[in-house]
């Protein structure tokens, strides 16, 4: 098979089995002895003008050939896109706050370059030098791994069914170039900004700053994290009176005007935090009180430390609990949706008449059949307009008999009305579509046909079930197959009815439907760990490079009668400070930013799990801990003569 035709029928036949008599879905032309595809395909275009019909030729027949490579490519970009957007914007971050961080260690060492007679000019030239240095070969030695990882992703999709053996990866030089050119640019502006202030300090000026920590921060880059902090306030706003896409996609401005905010004002926020640590580490002994102390004082060194922690834990918590919110709204309302106290489903599809014969079992009280397919609704979001595919089941039953065994949760209107040219929708899809009771919706038969139902009906349990319903007879002459998919049955023994098809019971059916999002759940995981793994680099390598600046500080408090014991135990609070501060501060920009996410996508508040997020608390505080202290053994061990 291998995607192609498993079964040919006469050309009237086919007409028939189609569902549209008369029309075809491709021709294909082949060319003759000594005609080019370019020409033919220009002369099929010319006969064909005006039409609407698309003439494809080499690669480009593939979506016609094969119906999975569209959805294929529709999987591929959406997860690419959204990947590598968010991914881009981590690597930003912490390259910019690793190459920041390292020329501000180097502030004593301009100051001394400046009172020899070095220029800003030169100060500025030596550190773009280093960037240009520098960042075109990472680039290139991260090219690589990601060339493999790209392989192992890919693979994992194919083995989940999410694109077709047929797709094969291709390897761009573009992207290599576009991520070298980002890198640059990245070292580059932080290694300008960072040392712009060393490079125009007066000599003298800059020798004496760079023994001391300057307390107050940049007037720019004050009012620039203000302005990020108030913007992304004014977003949330706006997500929260949002729904459906709108929301989302609001949502995302907000955690990266929030993660901009707590980058530029990490100074200020660090000195906040350091503060409240001394109060409740007064009573924790000298080295608690001193790590107080170094905290208070070195508040951008904190800063520095605390700003990729924090980077990790919203990136990844938003992804993660957001897949977490969204499932677990779907399950609860699945569970509460299906009242039947049996579920037949078929893979080839029900018998005809399956409902009928469930019926006549002794003791059923009920037997509805469902047609699931999925229809294409316009949805606005963005300033515009798109086509959403939406779940849609399609019922032969009445109302009545329908609510014995599904519960939709009707809000308003009434499902008795649901018949020709009237469906149902959910609450939440009639707010995407700016449509309500008495309106008509405007969607696209699954074979394409436009129609216009009205609305009679609103529910609210639209994640978990399906998100229209509508008549059974409006679906059958525009689906592929017209026999139905589950039939739900309330009453009777479950023994008969084995002979329709596999026989579940309500539990049974909403575990199954949990499964299909497995896909969903791996990639948002997949994310999570990538993203949190860059984070992750950028916090340990932060603290590694923090601990080692300090080496003579180290050595001083051991001078002045410190233990090495006391020492480690000093940086394992701060440490601690550092996590705490991190998941904290990480944790509230994911609320922020998921709260009016979910309130739009689904009008609940997000879900939480307690052990996973314990398990990215715990993490964070193992792996701050370990960069903290394993460099500091290092630095304290003794020197051999």
């Amino acid at each position: 098979a291998g995607g192609g035709a498993t079964a040919w029928f006469a050309d009237a036949e086919a007409s028939v089995l189609a569902g549209h008599p008369g029309e075809a879905d491709a021709v294909a032309v082949l060319a003759r002895e000594g005609v080019g595809p370019d020409a033919l395909a220009a002369a099929v275009g010319k006969a064909l003008a005006g039409s609407g019909a698309q003439v494809l030729t080499g690669d480009d027949r593939g979506e016609v050939e094969d119906h999975g490579l569209a959805y294929a490519k529709e999987t591929l970009l959406a997860v690419g896109g959204s990947f590598g957007g968010i991914a881009t914007l981590v690597a930003v971050f912490t390259a910019a706050g690793t190459v920041a961080l390292s020329v501000g260690r180097r502030t004593r060492e301009f100051a001394l370059l400046r009172a020899v007679g070095a220029t800003p000019r030169q100060i500025r030239r030596a550190v773009a030098a280093e960037a240009l240095l520098v960042a075109p070969p990472a680039g290139l030695l991260g090219f690589l791994p990601g060339v493999g990882l790209a392989h192992w992703w890919f693979g994992q999709m194919q083995d989940r069914g999410a694109v077709p053996e047929a797709v094969g990866v291709h390897v761009s030089v573009f992207p290599l170039l576009a991520a070298v050119g980002l890198g640059l640019l990245t070292a580059l502006g932080a290694g300008w900004a960072a040392g712009r202030r060393p490079a125009r300090t007066k000599p003298g000026q800059a020798l004496a700053e760079a023994s001391v920590e300057r307390l107050r921060p940049g007037a720019v880059r004050s009012a620039l994290g203000l302005a990020a902090a108030c913007g992304g306030s004014v977003l949330a706003g706006v997500a929260a009176s949002a729904a459906g896409a709108d929301a989302a996609n609001a949502s995302l401005g907000v955690v990266m005007l929030f993660m901009l905010a707590v980058a530029l004002l990490g100074p200020v926020l660090a000195r906040l935090v350091a503060a409240l640590f001394a109060l409740l580490l007064r009573g924790g002994g000298a080295s608690a009180s001193l790590a107080a102390a170094n905290s208070r004082t070195n508040a951008r060194r904190l800063a520095s430390a605390i700003t990729p922690v924090v980077l990790a834990m919203a990136f990844a918590s938003t992804l993660v609990f957001m897949h977490t919110s969204e499932s677990h709204v779907a399950s609860q309302q699945l569970r509460d949706g299906i009242t039947a106290d049996h579920v037949v489903t078929a893979p080839a599809g029900l018998p005809a008449d399956a409902a009928e014969r469930a019926a006549r079992v002794p003791g059923v009280d009920a037997a509805v059949a469902l047609l699931d397919t999925q229809v294409l609704v316009p949805v606005r979001g963005g300033g515009e307009t798109s086509l959403q595919a939406t779940a849609v089941q399609g019922v032969s039953a009445p109302g009545e008999r329908l609510a014995r065994v599904q519960d939709l949760d009707v809000r308003e209107g009434s499902l008795d009305r649901v018949g020709p040219g009237r469906v149902a929708v959910d609450r939440t899809l009639a707010t995407a579509t700016r449509t309500g009771l008495g309106d008509r919706l405007p969607l696209r038969l699954p074979d394409g046909t436009e129609a216009a139902p009205k609305i009679v009906a609103v529910y609210g349990r639209g994640l978990g079930l399906p998100a229209v319903t509508m008549d059974r007879a409006s679906l059958e002459g525009h689906v592929t197959s017209a026999f139905d998919d589950t039939l739900l049955v309330s009453g009777g023994d479950a023994g008969p009815l084995g002979a329709l098809g596999e026989v579940t019971d309500a539990s049974g059916y909403a575990r199954a439907q949990n499964a299909d999002r497995a896909f969903g759940a791996w990639a948002n995981f997949m994310m999570a760990a990538v993203l949190g793994g860059f984070a992750a680099v950028a916090a340990v390598n932060t603290l590694v490079m923090t601990v080692l600046d300090r080496r003579r500080e180290l050595e001083t408090l051991r001078l002045v009668g410190a233990t090495r014991r006391q020492v480690l135990r000093m940086l394992g609070w701060e440490s601690l400070l550092v996590s705490a501060a991190g998941v904290f501060l990480g944790t509230a920009v994911a609320l922020v930013t998921l709260t009016p996410m979910m309130r739009g996508l689904t009008g609940e508040s997000p879900y939480v799990p307690p052990l996973l997020y314990t398990a990215f608390a715990a993490t964070t505080a193992i792996l701050t801990l370990a960069a903290a202290t394993l460099p500091a053994r290092a630095a304290l061990r003794p020197r051999g003569s």
